[in-house]
C-alpha cells in the first residue's frame, strides 16, 4: 500500500514503445533525458511505460528479444530511475495481437508468454524495487463462452505471471507486480475474479490494475453527452467505490494504470468542451484520492508537447495538479455568451465550491470590482451588464477577453467573454462520401448534432439516439466555415429526408435538412 501510495500521481509514456512497429511509429518524438526529466519536475512520482514486445523477438522455442530493443527499452528505464520515477512496465497491445488466442491455443501463447516474461525478469532482477511488472495490459480474449470463463484464463496467466517472477529471485522476490481484471474493467463481476486470483496467491506484493476513460457518451461525445453532468458523475463514484470496496479496504492497493477522456485529443478540438473536461479531472483528483488510489494519466500527446516540452493547455495541467492535493472550484460554464448588437443584460453562472470560498474575479491580474463588475449570492455569480459590455469591446465574433474567478484553494476557474449570434447556413450539394454544410458560426462553438427521419425515429449510425458521434459522424471546420458529415454518418443513413438540429454551445439551434438518393446528397435550411 505504501509503494503504491508513493506511486502517486503516475504519468503515461502513451503511443511510444508500445507502438507498432517502433518507438515513433505512431507519431512520438524519441524519448529523451530532458523529457523525463520534465515530466518528474512537474511533480509525477510513476511512469508507465507501455511495451509491445510482438514485433521485437525471435521464433519459437526461445522468442529471443530482439537486443537492439530491450536495450533501448532498458535505457529509457535507467533514464527514469535516475530521474526518481517508479517505473511501470509491461506487455501492452501483445493482449489483442496474440495473447487474446490462448484459450485456443494454450501451451504455444503460454510458452511465448512465459519466454518472454522469463527474459524479462531475468534482464531486471536485480533492479531497484521502484520497478514494477504488470502482466498485460487490457486482457481480452477470443474463443471463450463469455466473460466468467475469460476471467479463468485470466488467472491461469496472472498467476503464471507471478510464480515465475518470484521464482526469478533476486529483486524478483519481492518486487511490486500489477495484475489486470479482465478489460482492466471495475465492474464488480471482474473484480471479484481478480479478487480470487489475489486470495489464491496470496502474495503481500501484489497490486490492482483497472483503467478509467469516463462514462461512454460523455468521453466520445454521442447521445447527447456533452456536458459533465449526474450520469458521468455517478459512473466515476461508483466505479472508483467498487475498486476501494474490494481490494483498498482489504489492503490492497490500486493503480489506476491510464484514465483520461477516450476523445480528448489535441487533434481532434471540440469534442469535449474545456470546461465540462475541467469539472471532470477535478472530480478524478478528488474521488481517486479520498479512496486512497494512485492515478496515471493516459498521455499519448495530447496533453504534454514533448517536442516543446511544455503543456499543451497549462489550465488543464493546473488543474490535475490540484487535485493531487485538494479540491478547486468550478462554475455551470467556462463561457459567457453575449449579442453582436443590441443590448448587453447581465449574465449568471452557478459555483460549484467543493469545500472552497470566492474571494474575486481577475482580469490580466487586475482585480473586477465587486458590487460594479459582478455581485456573489450564494452560489450565484452575477457578471454585470456594465462589466460585460466593457469586457466585450469592440464586440468582434469569439472570445473578447478571459477572466478568472479565483477561490480559496485549488486551481482558478477561467471564464471567457465571447460575442456570438446564432450560426447560419446555407443550401449545399454533394455526395455521401463528400458533403459539408456551409455554416457561418458567427462566434459560435458547435456542441453537437441530432439526426431524424421524417417520423421522428433516430437516423444514421448509433441508431438508438438522435444525438450523433462527434468527429466521428460529423465535424465542425472553423477555418472553412462548414460542418463536414462524414461518410460513416450517410453509411448507416436511409435514402430520403433527414431533419439535422445543430446544438451550440450559446444555447443556440439551427435546423437544417438533407435529402440523400444513393450516393447523391442535397442541403438546404428548408
Amino acid at each position: 500500500m505504501a509503494r503504491v501510495a508513493a506511486m502517486q500521481p503516475g504519468w503515461n509514456l502513451g503511443n511510444t514503445f508500445d507502438a507498432i512497429p517502433d518507438e515513433t511509429a505512431w507519431g512520438n518524438p524519441l524519448t529523451t533525458q530532458a523529457m523525463l526529466h520534465y515530466v518528474r519536475s512537474q511533480g509525477y512520482n510513476s511512469i508507465r511505460i507501455p511495451i509491445t514486445w510482438s514485433n521485437h523477438h525471435g521464433p519459437a522455442p526461445d522468442y529471443t528479444l530482439d537486443a537492439a530493443w530491450l536495450s533501448r527499452v532498458r535505457q529509457v528505464v535507467d533514464w527514469s530511475l535516475a530521474e526518481g520515477f517508479y517505473v511501470m512496465i509491461n506487455m501492452h497491445h501483445d493482449s489483442w495481437q496474440w495473447i487474446n488466442g490462448y484459450p485456443g491455443d494454450r501451451t504455444t501463447v503460454m510458452n511465448r508468454y512465459t519466454a518472454l516474461w522469463r527474459q524479462l525478469s531475468g534482464t531486471f532482477r536485480d533492479y531497484s524495487q521502484k520497478l514494477v511488472f504488470e502482466s498485460i495490459n487490457e486482457p481480452q480474449f477470443t474463443g471463450t463462452s463469455g466473460d466468467g470463463e475469460s476471467d479463468q484464463v485470466l488467472n491461469e496467466l496472472n498467476t503464471a505471471f507471478v510464480r515465475l517472477v518470484r521464482a526469478s529471485g533476486g529483486g524478483n522476490a519481492t518486487r511490486l507486480l500489477v495484475l489486470p481484471a479482465l478489460y482492466t474493467s471495475s465492474e464488480q463481476a471482474r473484480l471479484d475474479a481478480l479478487s480470487g486470483t489475489f486470495t489464491q496467491l496470496h502474495d503481500p506484493n501484489l497490486a490492482a490494475t483497472v483503467h478509467f476513460y469516463g462514462w461512454w457518451p460523455f468521453s466520445v461525445n454521442i447521445a447527447g453527452g456533452t456536458r459533465y453532468d449526474s450520469n458521468v458523475e455517478n459512473d466515476l463514484v461508483s466505479g472508483f467505490d467498487r475498486v476501494y470496496n474490494t481490494f483498498v479496504s482489504h489492503g490492497i492497493p490500486v493503480i489506476v494504470g491510464e484514465w483520461a477522456l477516450l476523445s480528448y485529443d489535441y487533434t481532434r478540438p471540440g469534442i469535449i468542451e474545456r470546461g465540462e473536461f475541467l469539472k471532470y479531472i477535478e472530480a478524478v483528483g478528488y474521488h481517486a484520492r479520498t479512496r486512497k488510489l494512485t492515478t496515471m494519466l493516459w498521455d499519448a500527446g495530447s496533453f504534454l508537447d514533448r517536442t516543446e516540452l511544455r503543456w499543451r493547455d497549462q489550465g488543464v495541467y493546473e488543474m490535475m495538479k490540484a487535485g493531487w492535493t485538494t479540491r478547486s472550484a468550478t462554475a455551470s460554464s467556462d463561457q459567457v455568451y453575449v449579442p453582436r448588437n443590441g443590448a448587453i443584460t447581465s449574465k449568471t453562472l452557478t459555483l460549484n465550491l467543493n469545500g472552497a470560498s470566492f474571494q474575486g474575479l481577475r482580469q490580466n491580474g487586475v482585480n473586477l470590482a465587486n458590487g460594479s463588475d459582478y455581485t456573489v449570492s450564494g452560489t450565484t455569480l452575477t457578471l454585470t451588464a456594465a462589466a460585460l459590455t466593457r469586457l466585450a469591446g469592440n464586440r468582434a465574433y469569439g472570445v473578447n477577453a478571459t477572466i478568472e474567478a479565483r477561490f480559496s484553494q485549488g486551481a482558478p476557474w477561467q471564464i471567457s467573454i465571447i460575442t456570438s449570434d446564432t450560426p447560419t447556413q446555407a443550401a449545399a450539394t454533394g455526395t455521401t462520401s463528400s458533403f459539408a454544410i456551409p455554416t457561418q458560426f458567427r462566434g459560435d462553438q458547435l456542441a453537437t448534432m441530432e439526426a431524424k427521419y421524417a417520423d421522428g425515429s433516430p437516423a444514421g449510425p448509433a441508431n438508438w439516439t438522435s444525438y450523433k458521434g462527434f468527429w466521428d459522424h460529423f465535424q465542425p471546420d472553423y477555418s472553412a466555415n462548414t460542418i463536414i458529415l462524414k461518410p460513416e454518418f450517410f453509411n448507416e443513413v436511409n435514402d430520403g429526408r433527414v431533419t439535422l438540429t445543430f446544438h451550440f454551445w450559446s444555447g443556440a439551434q439551427t435546423t437544417y435538412y438533407i435529402t440523400k438518393s444513393g450516393t447523391t446528397v442535397t442541403g438546404g435550411t428548408s
